[in-house]
């Protein structure tokens, strides 16, 4: 069976796997020039292109079977460190990706709809009416907080969100541009969705208002509350994603996670 890579590129092109779950991208190299290559990428790419967010999309193909090939640069670069991503830059392009209506127009043009934190908390409750970890105090405790916090609609804004904001997925070429890579997992929904995850994972507290102040955002005891809510909404999702394929030992660590979540919580009160 013939490779898709193989019907797009000739034989002077020297292909490798680019690695992930999928199988489905690829480095492909010719001299001096090289491409990342993917199958059935989201039409969302273009715009992430357009707008400078990802590497620059060099051309897209569409196979007979249906399938889209994407070629995007492949860059001199590297991954950020975890102590980067307190650099204000960072905040400079969340902030720029929060605010593209471009980008927002196109996810929604893809079917993509506002996720509400409603909707959130309906669904998590409906999967752990299936589980027996609901019973578990920490859990218990993450129900009540996530129920009793839950923010208000009417006040949330609703932008695209990348939703894996981790150092990994942004890139810093040798010219010294950023990018975010990784766009599987994008949603409508509240911005804090994303920067909240920044703060907690990776800013020391005493700097989050500077952070905040680079991307845009005062801090509030408010902004805090709504970011907790998020944060345990995420881990408690994670949590019943093991839980419902039995891993054990991903379990305990979302436990650790959620109680540390709730006693934060606590001392906000």
């Amino acid at each position: 069976m013939v490779n898709w890579f193989e019907k797009v590129l000739s034989k002077e092109w020297k292909i490798t796997p680019a690695g992930g779950l999928t199988g489905d991208a690829y480095f492909a190299t010719k001299g001096d020039y090289r491409l990342f290559l993917k199958r059935n990428s989201s039409p969302f790419l273009a715009v992430l292109s357009a707008e400078g967010i990802v590497p620059k999309l060099v051309w897209t193909k569409r196979m007979e079977n249906g399938d889209v090939i994407t070629a995007q640069e492949w860059l001199d670069g590297r991954e950020l460190k975890p102590e980067e991503m307190r650099h204000p830059r960072v905040a400079s392009l969340l902030r720029k990706i929060h605010q593209s209506s471009e980008l927002l127009h196109m996810l929604m043009r893809l079917g993509k709809k506002p996720i509400s934190p409603e909707d959130r908390l309906k669904d998590i409750k409906q999967r752990l009416n299936r589980l027996s970890i609901r019973e578990h105090p920490e859990v218990k405790q993450a129900e009540e907080n996530l129920t009793s916090l839950l923010p208000d609609n009417k006040d949330l804004r609703r932008v695209v969100c990348h939703c894996d904001l981790n150092h990994n997925n942004i890139l810093l070429s040798k010219t010294g541009q950023l990018y975010l890579i990784d766009w599987e997992n994008a949603m409508i929904a509240d911005p804090i969705t994303d920067y909240g995850t920044v703060l907690n994972s990776y800013i020391p507290n005493e700097e989050w208002e500077q952070w905040l102040r680079n991307y845009g955002e005062a801090l509030s005891e408010q902004l805090i509350m709504h970011m907790y809510w998020y944060l345990l909404m995420d881990s408690l999702s994670f949590l019943t994603w093991h839980d419902e394929r039995k891993e054990e030992d991903k379990v305990v660590e979302r436990l650790e996670q959620l109680a540390d979540l709730n006693r934060k919580i606590r001392q906000l009160r």
